[in-house]
């Protein structure tokens, strides 16, 4: 048979290109240096590198970027704005890494904290909007239960047309119309809240006008409370390497490969339904226990190569991608119990390979709430390029005492101290499922938390 035209292959690439899927994760890639002062000094801009922007009114030491291993200052790897929603808190994420090569490979190099400050303003508008929300739900519950005891009425008197009970009814026979040949009252729940939602558009309609008057305070919203200096501070001379822009983009993958089955044979998949869906839960893939390849990594490096600029991704509850098989991967997708295998002959059994699931129940809770700790978002190993020095960077004059000891110890490798780099595959960080800023029992205003991160180091 001869080949198809090119048009074919064209017109089939093309449909692959627009049959990718959209998953649930946010992927944070670079975006060209920051250079604007006043970007720099806004929490609410996201960045790899640079100082942090630090939210708290209250600074918190400096010791929280210190490397749990050898104790010094490390360097912010990535600050995200990230606001949990329906909270009154503006948040940030701060990671610190140390690059130092006797660090690599031990817990405590690489930590992350969460920055809240209360939103006064935000705060007003979300107590409206929850109080408008809960007049809703009572006005649906009250049309819920007249409803019901309209029917046992009903139901109770053997009449469709009677209202009352079977004694006779004191009900009034005019105007009865309206609830039996005109709207059920199904409708009247209906017809409250499309009153509720005239009222709360009115409302917000009344509050963004109020906000406007105020020499657009809406736009200020956000970066108003998030701003802050770290001018004649300890952080001012903290280790940095250059601040880049962190811009996010969606990930899409493509769908799997069909099969090619004989002409006329149609296999149907249930799971062809869920796949067109905008949040394709691509990440509840189960992994196969293997002696011959790591089958963690293969996928790994396959989901990664769809976007290879990635440095952070971002899925809040969401499940994280292990980058190998090691002792994290065991702690967060645990084997599961098998029978024990079968010793005599007749007994023999095909015992299939494990299927491993993610769970994340082993992740220590939080300490102040006692709530769980979810996975937020994980550092990718292309971070570690976007922020490795150049040779010119590097580089510096070196006297020949200085330059003979510094071969030496290159060639004993006895540098622990020396900067060469991370060499981890991907960090994930497990944030309080609450978000809670709290001491003693009490809300704070601000708070300054440190969370739990999982690395899987490069192998």
């Amino acid at each position: 048979m001869a080949p198809p035209p090119k048009d074919d292959d064209w017109s089939d690439s093309d449909d692959d290109d627009l049959s990718q899927v959209e998953t649930s994760v946010l992927l944070g890639v670079p975006d060209g240096n920051v250079d604007v002062d006043s970007d720099i000094l806004d929490a609410a801009v996201s960045r790899i590198g640079g100082l942090p922007a630090l939210l708290s009114s209250c600074e918190p030491s400096i010791t929280s970027s210190h490397c749990k291993s050898c104790n010094e200052p490390m360097e912010l790897l990535v600050q995200m704005w990230c606001p949990f929603e329906d909270s009154p808190m503006d948040r940030a994420l701060y990671i610190w890494g140390c690059s130092r090569t006797g660090c690599q490979g031990k817990d405590g190099s690489v930590r992350s904290w969460r920055g809240l400050r209360l939103n006064e303003k935000y705060a007003v508008k979300l107590a409206k909007k929850h109080q408008r929300q809960q007049e809703r739900e009572r006005a649906k519950a009250e049309a819920d239960k007249e409803r019901a005891r309209l029917e046992a009425q009903r139901k109770k008197s053997g009449n469709p047309f009677a209202m009352g009970g079977s004694g006779g009814s004191s009900v009034p026979t005019f105007g009865l119309g309206a609830h039996i040949f005109g709207a059920p009252t199904s409708e009247v729940g209906s017809a409250v809240a499309n009153e509720d939602d005239a009222r709360e558009e009115q409302t917000e309609d009344a509050d963004n006008s109020e906000s406007d008057s105020g020499s657009s305070d809406e736009e200020s919203l956000l970066t108003a409370m998030a701003k802050a200096t770290i001018s004649e501070s300890p952080w001012r001379s903290a280790p940095s390497y250059p601040p880049i822009y962190l811009s996010t983009v969606a990930e899409y993958l493509p769908p799997p490969p069909k099969p090619r089955l004989p002409q006329g044979v149609k296999v149907e998949d249930l799971e062809d339904d869920d796949r067109k869906e905008k949040d394709v839960n691509w990440a509840k893939e189960t992994y196969e226990d293997s002696l011959e390849v790591d089958q963690v990594f293969e996928r790994f490096m396959k989901r990664v190569g769809h976007e290879g600029e990635q440095c952070v991704r971002y899925e809040l509850k969401g499940t994280p991608l292990p980058f190998a098989s090691d002792k994290t991967f065991d702690l967060l997708w645990p084997a599961p119990s098998q029978e024990p295998l079968p010793v005599t002959k007749p007994d023999f059994k095909v015992v299939h390979n494990q299927r491993r699931v993610y769970d994340a129940s082993a992740v220590p809770r939080c300490p102040h709430c006692k709530g769980r700790r979810v996975f937020e978002c994980q550092l990718m190993p292309n971070l570690i390029n976007v922020l490795r020095p150049t040779a010119s960077e590097d580089t510096r004059k070196l006297t020949d005492e200085e330059r003979r000891k510094a071969v030496q110890q290159a060639l004993k490798n006895e540098d622990k101290s020396a900067k060469a780099g991370m060499d981890w595959g991907t960090a994930m960080i497990f944030s309080c499922e609450n978000d809670c800023c709290q001491k003693d029992g009490k809300d704070l205003k601000d708070c300054w938390r440190e969370e739990v991160v999982y690395i899987q180091w490069d192998v």
